[in-house]
């Protein structure tokens, strides 16, 4: 097969001719430095604001892991006045509400190692709301500390009628 040639211009000898023309310049298939540089500053900003979401949400769950564990430890103690008996129609009428301890200081149930513990701390009111119909509140406040953000507490309210 026959070689293609060109005629040059202004008397300028033949020359070969691809037989795929370039149709973009060679200079456009790399990448500037400012391309780079941009292109990991992009990636950079990325990373970080990856690693960051991370940490929260990382942080956001271990909070309401303390803050389920506080809860249940409130609820264990509105269990134990509940339960504690209370009979008006018993003569005498017996009221063993009182006798719930009213300040407790417990670890919180997360599953954690044994050098970084948290103590949490529950205060138990019981107050009688009247006679006619015999009514009680009991108000539970549980107190805890997460990491250096302060005290949190998490507060359960509840009514009880004596036992029938």
């Amino acid at each position: 097969m026959p070689v293609p040639f060109t005629r040059g211009l202004r008397g300028e000898p033949p020359t070969l001719v691809d037989s795929a023309p370039r149709s973009v310049p060679r200079r456009a298939f790399a990448f500037t430095l400012m391309e780079i540089v941009a292109s990991l500053v992009i990636l950079g900003i990325m990373i970080t604001g990856i690693v960051i979401t991370y940490i929260q949400a990382h942080r956001t769950a271990e909070w309401s892991t303390y803050s389920l564990a506080a809860h249940s430890l409130a609820m264990q103690s509105v269990e134990q006045v509940r339960a504690a008996m209370w009979d008006t129609y018993r003569y005498p009428a017996v009221d063993m509400t009182t006798n719930v301890a009213m300040r407790v200081t417990n670890v919180l149930d997360v599953p954690i190692s044994k050098t970084n513990l948290v103590y949490a701390t529950n205060r138990v009111v019981v107050t009688s709301m009247g006679t006619t119909p015999p009514l009680k509140k009991i108000y539970v406040e549980t107190t805890w500390k997460f990491m250096n953000r302060g005290v949190f507490t998490n507060s359960i309210l509840t009514y009880r009628a004596p036992d029938q």
